[in-house]
């Protein structure tokens, strides 16, 4: 059970700690209500819930990341900034394929619904 315990401290202390997460989850709530209005393909929900499980994991390893570097390093240095830029790209990649697939999945619902 202690194990379950600290990584649900881990993802309190990223919720509680960084806007970006706080931001994933807020989209993520958005995923949500978007779903139960415009009732996407059970795929297409395993996909969209694919896609947030993705970008959230992505957010706490960047800041674990973050975290370790700051803990080895207070100094501006090249290779720290190219670890904590690398974390960070990674999270804007997942970000931008889970906007494409919701934007694919719920563009053309949107459109029927709004014309």
């Amino acid at each position: 059970m202690r194990p379950f315990r600290v990584a649900c401290e881990g993802i309190l202390h990223a919720v509680r700690s960084e806007r970006n997460m706080r931001l994933h989850l807020l989209s993520a709530l958005l995923v949500f209500v978007f779903s139960i209005w415009l009732q996407p393909t059970r795929l297409e929900t395993v996909i969209l819930f694919g896609w947030v499980i993705a970008v959230i994991s992505m957010e706490l390893m960047n800041t674990a990341i973050e975290r370790t570097v700051d803990l080895v390093t207070k100094d501006v240095h090249p290779l720290a900034k190219q670890a904590k830029d690398v974390a960070a790209g990674a999270v804007l990649v997942a970000s931008f394929g889970a906007a494409v697939s919701a934007l694919i999945i719920f563009g053309p619902r949107l459109w029927n619904m709004l014309y």
